[in-house]
């Protein structure tokens, strides 16, 4: 008999981050993650299946640290980062091994030896890439800059940008190396006071090399003020020519962001995905291909997508371009050929990642109601989330449209509660999608089946703001925070209200990063909700300013400095603290430097201190989002404690 899910039974669920098809046979190396919720540890190991059946090959790592799968030419040996986290063995000096380096393994016939480390770098390895005789390894590494490599008791600074996301600068910049394998020599290609390639929030590498191992082309932003600006550039260097240099690839003044670089097959074309507005972070996604003739690299033509959605990530297949792109609460895939016509490859479903190999396209994908597997061409190849359906009580998502504001209709996801009856009434809790710029889709998300689980309606939206439903609809957020999003929520809250099993009197919001903001703005603006659940908020718009690394961020949705622009005044809700009075659950990130904690911190101040009922938690060790298995536990607990309580 199938049982509700609970806290601990969410965590067997296991996923897929990467998956690797061998070249000469029907192999394939994949990354499963595992949890242990007892240890409060997140496992990633690199597992060898069947591209026939999903049967289970060999495992290839036992760390939980493994990721980055590469086979060489002849599919013989796999390659892949890992860590050894034995935590008693004896090390010798300058033995780099407990941070992630490249390891080898050899393998024949679905047998593997034991792997070797191939590099013992200072720094640690990360996103390699192998030529084609295994004797040249590029990788990325946070290299150090002008300071001794021993720890100082403080931080220092010169200029902005000295702390990102969780990390403080200290004189550390993101480098490719290059590492010999047969002299054993480093070599540091992209030296210099700034990142080289950009950090990339998707994880991707930010550099290709061609085919032939000829050029490196990478992305960089070597403004003074790379704080206030999402300028971006590519950058080439000859890897034939010990003497050349890095040469920036200028190709048109509308590239404001390039990234993403990857040559072709044949190493005559490099497709790249850009923006057009400096400043303006969630710009349009397009792509361009640039052509190699005498040595010299041009501009060969551009892409958009026809409903002006963005491309999150494309491969080479042959001459063909596979697009990912997001459209309508799902992430498909496209094919787009060379003379530039356009066809869809995948239903709409959400795709998390995928690979392909001839004529064979793999990929990861989930819904509302079922985890992660892998598809090979459209069939699920993959089963490892059986018997966790097996033996879960599941509710499926009913998506609708609702009229929202500025004539454009808001799509809605419902999930009810699992043993729904029509006659009863439930409470409801209403999700907001932080970013802003991003959106809710159909997907696997613990937030979407615990809550139902646990009797609750859950209903989440893509509000004006939200990625996947055209550019324009994407850019109507920015100078709106507090007035189209809201409206677009308020119109949903009417319809969600009007549903004849849902209890009006007991409906909760909750939110993170911006919908932690606009579950503060809620507290400022509306009675509706009996209770809200913010994380990661913001609170206070003009001390956000001056906390957050990303200066772009704030400078273009609010159209200025805090003391350019009234919009730090009119959407902060800060502003408003005499109109609060819904009791409300805080949780935030000591290390959160995106939205710093101290956000957190104010609003839980002025709510005190307008005796209204309020709950702090503060994860000491987290940033901008919880640890997925140390500390979401926790996270999911005390929700569930204060809806219960409230609602």
């Amino acid at each position: 008999m199938k049982k509700p899910l609970t806290i601990e039974s969410l965590y067997q669920v296991k996923g897929i981050t990467q998956i690797v098809p061998s070249p000469i046979d029907s192999t394939i190396a994949i990354v499963r993650t595992d949890d242990d919720l007892k240890k409060g540890k997140r496992n990633n190991n690199i597992f060898l299946i069947s591209d026939s059946d999903g049967s289970p090959i060999a495992q290839v790592t036992h760390s939980g640290k493994a990721s980055s799968p590469q086979w060489n030419r002849q599919g013989t040996r796999l390659y892949f980062i890992d860590q050894d986290t034995r935590t008693k063995r004896k090390r010798k000096k300058n033995d780099h091994r407990d941070l992630p380096q490249l390891y080898a393994v050899r393998v024949r016939e679905g047998k593997i030896r034991k792997p070797r480390c191939v590099t013992n770098c200072k720094w640690g390895v990360s996103h390699p890439t192998l030529s084609d005789d295994e004797t040249k390894i590029l990788f990325r590494a946070q290299v150090t800059e002008g300071i001794t490599a021993k720890e100082k008791n403080y931080h220092e600074a010169d200029s902005l940008l000295y702390r990102h996301w969780t990390e403080w600068r200290d004189g550390k910049y993101e480098h490719i190396l290059l590492y010999d394998t047969v002299n054993k020599s480093l070599t540091d290609l992209t030296p210099g006071p700034f990142d080289s390639p950009t950090f990339d929030l998707g994880g991707d590498k930010g550099y290709d090399v061609s085919p032939d191992f000829r050029w490196l082309c990478f992305n960089s932003n070597r403004t003074s003020h790379p704080a206030e600006n999402t300028r971006s550039d590519l950058w080439t260097l000859r890897l034939d020519n010990a003497s050349a240099s890095c040469q920036r690839l200028t190709l048109c003044e509308d590239f404001a962001w390039s990234g993403t670089p990857k040559f072709s097959a044949d190493g005559k074309h490099l497709a790249f995905r850009f923006q057009q507005t400096d400043g303006y972070e969630s710009d349009l996604f397009r792509l361009a291909v640039a052509e190699l003739n005498d040595d010299q690299w041009t501009l060969n033509r551009t892409f958009t997508l026809p409903d002006h959605n963005w491309i999150d990530d494309f491969i080479w297949n042959r001459d063909h371009i596979i697009l990912h792109a997001e459209g309508n609460g799902c992430r498909p895939l496209f094919r787009l050929s060379p003379d530039g016509h356009l066809s869809k490859i995948t239903d709409d479903v959400t795709i998390s990642t995928f690979a392909v190999k001839g004529d064979d396209l793999f990929d990861v994908h989930s819904a509302v109601d079922r985890p992660s597997e892998i598809y090979k061409n459209g069939q699920q190849l993959t089963h490892l989330n059986d018997r966790f359906l097996a033996e879960t009580m599941l509710s499926p998502v009913e998506k609708v449209w609702v009229e929202g504001t500025l004539g454009d209709n808001i799509q809605l996801f419902i999930v009810k509660p699992v043993n729904f009856q029509m006659s009863k009434k439930y409470p409801l809790i209403l999700n907001v999608h932080g970013g802003p710029q991003q959106q809710w889709t159909d997907s696997w998300r613990g937030d979407y089946q615990l809550y139902p689980a646990n009797g609750y309606v859950v209903a989440f939206c893509n509000p004006h703001g939200s990625t996947g439903y055209g550019q324009p609809f994407t850019r109507a957020i920015s100078g709106h925070w507090g007035d189209t999003p809201f409206e677009d929520l308020m119109k949903v809250t009417d319809f969600l209200e009007q549903l004849p099993y849902v209890d009006k009197n007991r409906m909760g919001a909750m939110g993170w990063s911006f919908g932690g903001y606009m579950t503060n703005w809620f507290q400022a603006r509306t009675k509706r909700f009996k209770c809200l659940a913010s994380m990661m908020g913001v609170y206070n718009l003009k001390s956000m300013w001056g906390a957050t690394e990303e200066l772009w961020f704030p400078q273009w949705d609010l159209q200025g400095k805090p003391w350019d622009s009234a919009l730090y005044t009119k959407f902060s809700p800060s502003e408003y603290v005499n109109d609060f009075a819904t009791p409300t659950l805080i949780i935030t990130g000591e290390k959160d430097f995106r939205v710093s904690y101290t956000q957190s911190l104010e609003y839980f101040s002025a709510l005190q201190s307008r005796g209204i009922e309020s709950r702090l938690i503060v994860f000491k060790e987290d940033g901008h989002w919880p640890h997925p298995v140390k500390s979401m536990p926790t996270y999911y607990r005390e929700h569930l404690k204060w809806f219960d309580q409230h609602l």
